[in-house]
């Protein structure tokens, strides 16, 4: 499956611009409002919004969002500026403080295009895997900002294997951090200066719930799963997933409003929610298409 998923990421980066908000051509993240009335996924052209069973655009501009996570407060992207928005591309690191109707600067604009990134739901921890070097970050790597990227800091990611096509961060503790790549799920609870494996078969999304006990992950060995492993230790609980051909996971999600619900969205775009933490799940978009 490593090159299964490698050829879904490039088939998703040369689809074309939607008209329509119902249409997801790239599905870039996925990240429920801290309200948990909107499920929210940036794609190549703007914010599209899940609510009440309908989907819209976000007000905003529409900027091609790569590396996207939410926290409890903010909005982080890195990407893409929309025409005429007066940013320079790539736009380095972004922070929107009203849902993504206005963005701040936080730096390495012109440098850095992150597809890789999450934050701490409570904390703003910001992680990414940079590929390259910029003039804050002098390898490529993990990196980790505490403090909306006044200071960068790289990690040493000892124990990992592989790029990661994932990466989580823990709600409350900015120094608990996991990764998903092509051979597995490794966990750090020092910032990423060391990884231990926890899953053993190649990893495809990875998260970590709200009330910080347990680590969701997406795998593919034979067939797609998703796994809920306890934090610290303890059992281990597979989820039985929509049926899903040639595809996997990618991004996982929480409600903060209404714990049992979460949404998962796969590499061909499809988008499922589960009202019964992940026992059933209900479609609200097929191959980018919205229901």
């Amino acid at each position: 499956m490593h090159y299964a998923i490698a050829a879904l990421l490039a088939a998703l980066t040369i689809a074309t611009a939607p008209a329509r908000a119902d249409l997801l051509t790239h599905v870039h993240g996925l990240a429920y409002s801290a309200d948990g009335k909107r499920l929210i996924i940036p794609s190549h052209h703007g914010l599209a919004i899940y609510e009440n069973g309908k989907w819209s655009k976000a007000p905003g501009p529409e900027h091609d969002y790569m590396g996207f996570s939410a926290t409890a407060k903010d909005i982080y992207s890195s990407g893409h500026p929309a025409a005429g928005s007066g940013l320079v591309n790539p736009f380095g690191l972004l922070r929107s403080k009203d849902g993504g109707k206005t963005w701040d600067k936080l730096g390495l604009e012109g440098e850095s295009d992150f597809h890789v990134m999450a934050t701490g739901w409570h904390t703003n921890a910001v992680y990414v895997w940079n590929p390259v070097p910029n003039s804050r970050m002098k390898q490529p790597g993990l990196h980790y900002t505490f403090n909306d990227g006044f200071v960068w800091n790289r990690a040493s990611a000892q124990g990992i294997e592989g790029n990661p096509y994932a990466i989580a961060v823990h709600p409350d503790d900015p120094k608990s951090v996991a990764l998903a790549t092509p051979n597995g799920v490794f966990e750090s609870s020092d910032a990423g200066e060391s990884f231990a494996k926890i899953g053993p078969t190649q990893g495809t999304a990875v998260f970590f719930d709200l009330d910080g006990s347990h680590l969701w992950y997406g795998s593919y060995d034979t067939e797609p799963r998703l796994t809920r492993a306890r934090l610290k230790g303890g059992p281990v609980a597979q989820f039985k997933l929509p049926p899903l051909t040639k595809d996997a996971v990618s991004f996982i999600a929480q409600n903060p409003a209404r714990r049992d619900e979460y949404a998962i969205a796969t590499f061909n775009r499809n988008v499922y929610i589960s009202k019964d933490a992940g026992k059933t799940w209900t479609p609200i978009a097929e191959r980018g298409e919205g229901k």
